[in-house]
């Protein structure tokens, strides 16, 4: 069947099987399915079945029931305007009339159009500029669709700014499926700030939950359709062969892939996985604090996830080319310097620990020096040229890493059938082992040195609530430490189990999940956090801790970097202390901590003072390369500072192109530092931190807004109620006027905290909420929430001082909580099916409150219109304008506005609905093409890139094509929708004269001041 739409020119029996090419649902608006009221929460094309519309159930057999529709299978019945029935509202200030106005501006998407930030300030977050540029980039209309690489250095607040993107894209109804893609160890801490700080919720999902829905679910659905909102761990979804069928039956509004270096290996499950699911989304936000490993090739590969066409030659291309896809900053850019002040303590030196071998240590120096790494240039025992480094570097971590080392290399050595050559080794690895079997903690100067440092120094021990993170490279290490460190530390019975928690990559997602929030929870036992590299990266350490010892130093500065990262973060009060264990040796030509490790960590340093980042010191990009890069040098005799010094260009594979590329990107970051915070001489905004305005660094792709962003003076979000405070608390009298006994509703003026029993339909409503959250606060049986900032931002600290849940019990209500939405659909159902009020007001003569939407081929709003307007008959002129909130304040529509009651016949009024949609329409087609103008722009410019973009295969053909299609979507379409939601009467018993109570003359359209659109519509259209 088809979907019945609606014109103001057509006839009933056209809308009865008409289809304009294009169905337009937007969301919130009312239609009719199965005899059945619903309300859409988002709609989208599809190539078979008509347009998928995503409904919720209005009707009371239906009431809140969510369900799919699509037009070509079901009659979907989008109400003809004209049929409006006008009502009385007899509620007290006309309180439901303006409830229900207000509900249908928070339903209604922001249009395509609109490129400002629209909740930027209602957040859990800091007002910071900086953070909000993501977003700003990803608004902007600088790409088609919402795209970019956030490549913001450790610890910058990447998550936030994710979570300010997702929001804004809600807002605009792009943004009801999202998936966000994680490392395991930070699933947990991803979705904790997401909903804590923006009420969004993300349900968590592993191979374990996703096997339980596939079983409770009919056989052949899809088990990610059963939530619309999903975070899951990469290492589950990489699973190509199990899920890949899935994935590619299904389309999200949103995808964020966190770490995202880790897709850029070509063949990779990980690459396999993000090629997968690129296409299938509108949205595409990757986030890595080390995007580039140093390979053109491969970088390009990770843009072209987001733009296909945007490097036209994967092997030359500048930062410029890509400026409208990536945000980098670092922490001593200028304007994160300068808007974190106070926020975020400078860190302090890294200090070396220097740790004298003991007499038992220095045999095995002696031994290493003498056959494995002679210092004389004598050839080392090993025919593997790299082994003597691994055997040193296990040493230089603990005993118990030296002796895995050995007898691993010595059960390799020995299955050879053929062992001629290797006796030599086998004999140096057994006498390796007869040494290291005698060390021990009491003969070990780092363990000795880690247990005065963390006891005498940073004050861990018994009744303290010091916390410090250890690092190490090796799981034996870290094992090992586990076990003899807290009797060192003078922890006995259960606080000796309970003090130490190890963390790496051979635990189980949970495993790691849980040891992070145990070592961030004020008052858990934990003091000491054992964990290897798997915690360097998106982890956050920072909450209850600002001391760092790497117990062994690897030999990266990126990792380095990113181990520095785990506490010197955003959100961090206290100074930064790193410390690392050097440990020294008198052997001539013995290679201790202070040939490598220690001067790296000063390189380090340097860098970060310098440059605000590391990683682009070596010119390698990764962790893994740079190891490798040094250990090859030290083989040919260089030092560490020689190293790292060679240039990585020319002659060592790396080509100028991707150089001169690579000193764009890293130098984008402090591009601008010299700038000051004046406006340009082309009059761009300064860095006064002011909304609309565009701090130092910002790219240009960032600075290419509409060209009405800043000279638009109408809010973002059209308002009637001062605040959603206000909102919500005139909704519930409205709605509950008895929620006292029926919520058992309580309210803490002073504190600002609203405390209530959560009726049938929000309980369900809170299924998309994470599972633990609502369990452990049990919020079923009651919901504390506040509007109280302060309040809200206390009980999340609280929750990190708990032992039983990192879960706060208050939550912030923004705009997008569940209770807020909650209560928007409640007062939206207010009304009959396809009725509006009758305000009596200030006016002269009626004035029609009319919503139009013009959508595009996607099914978006491109232009959203809230109109009056009013139809003369004596003069036969149609007078409309786009302003209602400005009409409604001066029509005296107000909180405190009278209502009398009175009964006003509404035949004359409905009569005249033909001639008011007519005018309404008339004024929307005369300015359509100037609204669509900032979007035609981009569009075009795109096309002419997909142009000049060449691609010889048939995959980029059909990309290209693809690509066209999906550009001439974007673009306006068909006739608008429009909805009549009020009508404005004159006060028939206004005081003498016309005017209101409060002395002001009644509005009329027909005043000079409106500078109305005029339209008189010829006898026969009428």
């Amino acid at each position: 069947m088809t979907a019945v739409q609606t014109s103001v020119e057509q006839t009933g029996a056209e809308q009865a099987g008409a289809t304009t090419g294009q169905d337009q649902y937007p969301a919130g608006a009312l239609v009719v399915v199965r005899d059945e009221e619903w309300l859409v929460r988002s709609s989208m094309p599809t190539s078979d079945d008509g347009t998928r519309i995503e409904v919720t159930g209005v009707s009371e057999f239906v009431r809140d029931q969510e369900a799919v529709f699509f037009s070509r299978l079901d009659r979907i019945e989008l109400l003809d305007p004209r049929a409006t029935r006008l009502v009385m509202d007899d509620s007290p200030n006309y309180r439901r009339s303006r409830l229900f106005l207000e509900a249908v501006l928070r339903r209604t998407a922001l249009p395509q159009s609109e490129h400002r930030l629209a909740l930027a300030d209602s957040f859990l977050m800091d007002p910071l500029p900086y953070q909000r540029r993501p977003a700003q980039l990803a608004l902007s209309g600088a790409n088609l669709r919402p795209r970019l690489l956030i490549a913001d250095v450790v610890g910058l607040g990447k998550t936030l700014e994710i979570g300010l993107t997702l929001a804004e894209l809600i807002r605009r109804g792009r943004g009801e499926r999202i998936l966000v893609v994680t490392p395991q160890h930070v699933l947990e801490q991803f979705q904790h700030e997401l909903w804590t700080r923006f009420a969004i919720p993300l349900v968590r999902l592993d191979s374990v939950g996703i096997e339980r829905i596939q079983r409770e679910i009919p056989a052949g659905r899809n088990p990610f359709t059963s939530f619309k909102r999903v975070i899951v761990s990469i290492d589950t979804l990489k699973n190509t062969d199990q899920y890949r069928h899935h994935l590619e039956q299904i389309r999200w509004d949103a995808v964020v892939i966190d770490e995202s270096h880790n897709l850029i290996n070509r063949g990779s499950l990980r690459n396999q996985l993000a090629s997968t699911l690129a296409p299938r989304t509108d949205a595409l936000i990757l986030a890595s604090a080390t995007p580039h490993n140093g390979d053109a090739k491969s970088f390009a590969e990770l843009i072209r996830l987001l733009d296909p066409v945007a490097i036209r030659d994967p092997e030359n291309y500048r930062a410029s080319d890509i400026e409208h896809l990536f945000i980098r900053r670092t922490k001593i850019s200028p304007e994160v310097r300068e808007q974190m002040k106070g926020q975020w303590a400078d860190r302090g030196p890294s200090r070396s620990v220097h740790c004298p071998a003991t007499e038992a240590e220095e045999r095995i120096f002696e031994e290493l020096a003498a056959v494995w790494l002679p210092a004389d240039g004598a050839a080392s025992v090993s025919s593997v040229p790299l082994f003597p480094y691994t055997v040193l570097k296990s040493f230089l971590s603990s005993p118990a890493a030296l002796r895995a080392t050995v007898a691993a290399r010595i059960r390799t050595l020995e299955k050879k059938e053929d062992r001629r050559g290797t006796e030599a080794e086998l004999a140096a690895l057994r006498r390796l082992s007869e040494l290291a079997a005698g060390l021990d903690e009491k003969n070990s100067a780092k363990f000795a040195a880690l247990v005065r440092q963390l006891r005498d120094e940073i004050g861990v021990g018994p009744g303290s609530e010091a916390r410090v993170v250890v690092f190490s490279e090796r799981v034996q290490t870290l094992e090992w430490l586990a076990g003899v460190l807290p009797a060192a530390l003078g922890f006995r019975g259960r606080a000796a189990r309970d003090c130490v928690r190890v963390m790496h990559g051979g635990l189980s997602d949970e495993q790691q999940m849980d040891r992070v929030e145990e070592f961030g929870l004020a008052d858990t036992p934990v003091r000491v956090l054992l964990t290897g590299d798997v915690a360097s990266e998106g982890v956050n350490l920072h909450r209850q801790c600002h001391h760092l010892v790497h117990y062994d130093v690897p030999w990266s500065l990126i990792r380095i970097e990113q181990r520095n990262g785990r506490i010197d973060r955003y959100g961090q009060a206290r100074p930064p202390e790193f410390r690392a264990l050097i440990l020294t040796s008198e052997v001539p030509g013995a290679k201790d901590d202070t040939v490598v490790a220690e001067r790296l960590l000063q390189r380090e340093d340097e860098a970060h003072r310098a440059l605000g980042t590391a990683e682009a010191v070596t010119g390698l990009y990764r962790a893994e390369a740079e190891e490798r890069s040094l250990i090859q040098d030290l083989l040919r005799g260089r030092t560490v500072d020689e190293s790292l010094d060679t240039p990585r260009s020319g002659g060592d594979g790396q080509d100028t192109g991707l150089e001169d590329f690579l000193a764009d990107f890293f130098g984008s970051v402090d591009a601008t530092a010299g700038a000051d915070a004046e406006p340009g001489a082309d009059g761009e905004p300064g860095t006064d931190g002011n909304p609309g305005t565009y701090p130092d660094g910002a790219p240009a792709a960032a600075r290419r807004l509409s060209p009405d962003e800043h000279a638009d003076p109408k809010p973002v979000l059209p308002r009637l109620f001062e605040s959603t405070a206000h909102f919500v608390d005139e909704a519930l009298r409205e709605v509950y006027p008895d929620a006292r006994d029926r919520l058992e509703l309580d309210r803490d003026p002073q504190s600002g905290l609203i405390s209530f029993r959560p009726p049938a339909e929000l309980v369900h409503r809170l299924k998309a909420l994470p599972s633990d959250y609502l369990r452990e606060q049990r919020l079923r049986e009651r919901l504390l929430v506040t509007f109280n900032r302060r309040l809200a931002e206390h009980s999340l600290q609280r929750a990190r001082q708990s032992s039983t849940s990192s879960w706060p019990e208050i939550s912030l209500l923004t705009d997008l909580h569940p209770v807020v939405e909650w209560l928007t659909d409640k007062v939206l159902v207010g009304l009959g099916r396809q009725e509006a009020p009758m305000i009596t007001a200030n006016v002269a003569e009626p004035v029609y409150l009319v919503q139009g939407v013009y959508s595009n081929g996607l099914g978006r709003p491109t232009v959203v219109k809230w109109m009056g307007v009013s139809w003369r008959e004596a003069a036969h002129e149609g007078l409309a304008v786009d302003d209602m909130v400005t009409l409604l304040r001066h029509a005296g529509v107000t909180p405190d506005m009278p209502n009398k009651r009175g009964y006003r016949d509404p035949e004359p009024l409905r009569a005249a609905l033909p001639r008011v949609l007519q005018t309404a329409e008339a004024f929307l087609d005369t300015h359509r093409d100037a609204w669509d103008e900032p979007l035609r722009r981009p569009v075009e410019e795109y096309k002419q890139r997909l142009g000049a973009w060449e691609q010889p295969t048939l995959d980029g053909q059909r990309t290209r094509e693809r690509l066209v299609d999906l550009a001439d979507s974007l673009l306006t379409t068909g006739r608008p929708l429009l909805r009549v939601l009020a009508v404005l009467i004159p006060d028939t018993d206004a005081h003498p004269g016309g005017r209101d109570h409060d002395g002001s003359p009644p509005v009329s359209l027909a005043a000079d001041s409106w500078a109305a659109f005029r339209h008189s519509p010829s006898s026969a259209a009428l």
